[in-house]
This record gives structure tokens, C-alpha cells and sequence, in this order.
């Protein structure tokens, strides 16, 4: 999606999107990072806590009507307001009765030049998890949360058989020709990484556009959503400047035929990887 300065267009958009995925088959819709607004993160403001809303609340109650009518699940990623001045980063699963089903508190906050989501966002404490759907195990993760191997592995021990990664990233203008291709083709290869890695499926789920809220130069966001198999196969791939409903399906039976040849989980040394858990090992000696 590319975003409009207003939420309520924004979210009228996403729901005749979610219309148009489910006309062409799917049975689980994701919507990019915090559809409802430009990405405000650009700048510290505090008149941007307005947008901020509670789930379940107004979107949901608007998604939830399209996906009963359509019968699909729909992962949305929304500005929640959960106490006065607490707010997280939260990807709701609405199922197919249009009930929100679960919640995913962003857990990795960034905080760098255009991306000052410290400024607005409380790290997540639901931890790392799936969610049970009629079409199995879904796993979220949000946007900075895709370059960490241990939230996607933590997602594939919950059992999940596709993590979802609903992300509003791009360029800084004056830096796309000279960074633009590695920074992209990092973000691509992280993520087939853990796929292959946790043989399973991912799915980016990215915006489009050039949103300048506070003034340029703004981010050029690079759009390049994708799908890819347990074996980091990317199956399908939207385009980098245009809006798309991009379909792909996931079959379960790769899961297993992908486990069985490269057993990952089964070949885990859980008992030598003490220390994971700390920031740092120094094992240097003085």
C-alpha cells in the first residue's frame, strides 16, 4: 500500500484490499506496518500520540466486519493506546468471524534517523508466539524485529508454519544511490535466511512511496513485499513502486519435506548454548 495523510482513507483502502486478496483466493490477508497513517515516525511529535487507538477499537471493528463477510484472517498493525501514555506497536489477528483473535506487541524498538520509534512505542511483553488459525500455526513479527534470529526462532519453536512480517521500510533519499541495492538486498536475504534456517515460511509485508509528513527529504519506502518457501525460495515478489495485492500459497507439506532434508531442530546443541540470553560474551582476557 501507499499511505494518504488521512487514517480513515487509509483504512477504507486497506478494507477494499482485503476485499480484492480474498476475490482471488487468499484465506489470510497481511496489511503493511501501520497502515492507517504516513509512517510518523519520521520525527518526535507528540501530537502524533493522536493517532493512537485501543484494540480491539475502530479498525478492527471495521477489518473484522470485511473479514466475516469475506471469511478470511487479517493481520493488522495498528497504533495501540493501551493506558494513558503507554502505546506499543501491535499486530492484531482477526479471524474469520471477525473476532480479534490475538496480539503481537512489537519487541525490537528501533531508534535511528527517520525511525524514532522509541519516542512512541513500550517494547512488547507478549512475548514471541502462534497463533492457532483453521489454516494452522501463524507467527508475527514486525518490521525491525526481521533482522533477529532469535525471534524468529522462538516463532518456529511455538510451532508456527509461516511468520508474518508486516514492515514499513525504505530509503533515505540521498543515500538510495549509493546504499539503496545492499540495503534491500540485506532485508531480503535476512528473511530467506529464516526461513531457511527454521523451514518455514516468511511473508514481508511492505508499504510503497515516497511520505515526506514533516517535510523532505521524507523516506522512499521499497515496497518488494515477498513470499518465500522453507528453503528460502521466494515465490512470489511484488514491485518496488506500485501498489499490489500479491498472492501466494503456502503448501504444509513443504514444511516436512524441507525438515526432513536439512533437520535444523533436530540437530540443535540446547545444552551448548548457554550465554544466548546475555548482550555479550567478553571472553577476552585483560
Amino acid at each position: 500500500m501507499a499511505m494518504s495523510p488521512g487514517p480513515e482513507a487509509n483504512l477504507n483502502l486497506a478494507c477494499a484490499r482485503i476485499r480484492e486478496a480474498a476475490a482471488q483466493g487468499a484465506q489470510v490477508v497481511c496489511l503493511p506496518e501501520l497502515f492507517r497513517s504516513p509512517y510518523f515516525c519520521q520525527t518526535e511529535d507528540a501530537a502524533n500520540f493522536a493517532l493512537a487507538e485501543r484494540i480491539p477499537g475502530p479498525s478492527t471493528e471495521a477489518i473484522g466486519a470485511v473479514a466475516r463477510q469475506a471469511g478470511v484472517i487479517v493481520i493488522a498493525t495498528l497504533f495501540e493506546r493501551r493506558a494513558p501514555g503507554l502505546y506499543h506497536n501491535t499486530a492484531a489477528v482477526i479471524g474469520a468471524n471477525g473476532e480479534v483473535v490475538g496480539l503481537y506487541r512489537k519487541m525490537h524498538i528501533p531508534d535511528d534517523p527517520g525511525y524514532y520509534e522509541k519516542f512512541y512505542f513500550t517494547p512488547g511483553d507478549l512475548g514471541f508466539c502462534a497463533f492457532d488459525t483453521f489454516l494452522g500455526r501463524l507467527g508475527i513479527l514486525i518490521c525491525w524485529d526481521q533482522w533477529y534470529p532469535e525471534a524468529a526462532r522462538l516463532i518456529a519453536m511455538a510451532g508456527a508454519d509461516i511468520i508474518f512480517y508486516p514492515t514499513a521500510i525504505g530509503w533515505h533519499p540521498q543515500e538510495k544511490a549509493a546504499n539503496g541495492a545492499a540495503q534491500r538486498d540485506a532485508w531480503r536475504t535476512v528473511q530467506r535466511g529464516h526461513a531457511i534456517a527454521n523451514g518455514l515460511y516468511v511473508a514481508a509485508v511492505n508499504r510503497v512511496g515516497l511520505e515526506t509528513p514533516a517535510g523532505p527529504p521524507g523516506l522512499e519506502f521499497w515496497g518488494g513485499s515477498f513470499l518465500a518457501d522453507p528453503f528460502g525460495v521466494v515465490l512470489a515478489e511484488a514491485s518496488v513502486d506500485r501498489e499490489e495485492t500479491l498472492i501466494a500459497t503456502v503448501d504444509p507439506a513443504r514444511i516436512e519435506e524441507v525438515r526432513q532434508g536439512w533437520p535444523f531442530l533436530r540437530d540443535r546443541r540446547i545444552d551448548a548454548y548457554a550465554g544466548i540470553e546475555r548482550r555479550f560474551l567478553d571472553t577476552r582476557k585483560p
